[in-house]
């Protein structure tokens, strides 16, 4: 489990499409621990001084954007949440859903305004003031579009991620909240979504 507080910003050395070596000024990563990159959950399988190499799974190739990857490349880095740290974002399994597309990015005040065009399933899972990880970071939902969601970011969260490099038409993953996944489903377990009688069978 990650808490989508981006802990460092790597640089991808060699990539291969099945497995990849990120430069790291994180120190103390060992093999066998989860580091997410980019959102998403990988496992060290080897490990050098200042970088670290991990596998990924064809199904990992298919629903993120690791394969659009290129040497030199940034990423966003945190290693796995502690029981004893602080929960600063929300609760980021490192599972990404899909991909979405920065649709438009542009300052807006302090603040920088993006809006971002994602598939109609992961839409389903957003509402607005809840949380989204894009990239791997936490972030809170500023209103849902037709097409997609708007988030309002800090400056903070700008400098620190990745997030300082993205163009419009940039493709990010997307991890929705757990919450919603588990909210769908139940939602979805009967024909016809929610009823009265779905809720009076679960006591309501």
């Amino acid at each position: 489990m990650f808490t989508g507080i981006i802990e460092d910003i790597g640089t991808i050395k060699k990539i291969t499409g099945s497995q990849i070596t990120v430069e790291t000024s994180l120190g103390d990563i060992k093999i066998g621990d989860s580091v997410c990159v980019n959102g998403v959950c990988l496992t060290a399988v080897s490990i050098k001084e200042t970088s670290f190499c991990a596998d990924y799974s064809p199904q990992t190739d298919k629903v993120t954007t690791l394969s659009s990857l290129k040497s030199g490349d940034k990423v966003n880095l945190e290693r796995a949440l502690q029981l004893s740290s602080r929960l600063g974002g929300h609760i980021v399994s490192g599972h990404v859903d899909g991909t979405a597309k920065i649709k438009s990015a542009s300052p807006d005040d302090r603040f920088f305004k993006f809006d971002f065009e994602a598939p109609k399933d992961i839409i389903r899972q957003c509402v607005a003031k809840g949380s989204v990880a894009v990239d791997g970071i936490s972030l809170t939902i500023s209103e849902i579009l037709p097409d997609g969601f708007r988030i309002f970011i800090i400056p903070e969260t700008i400098n620190s991620t990745i997030l300082k490099f993205k163009k419009i038409g940039d493709l990010v993953n997307i991890e929705t909240d757990i919450l919603a996944k588990y909210v769908q489903k139940a939602l979805d377990k009967k024909d016809g979504g929610l009823s009265l009688e779905f809720l009076k069978e679960n006591g309501f």
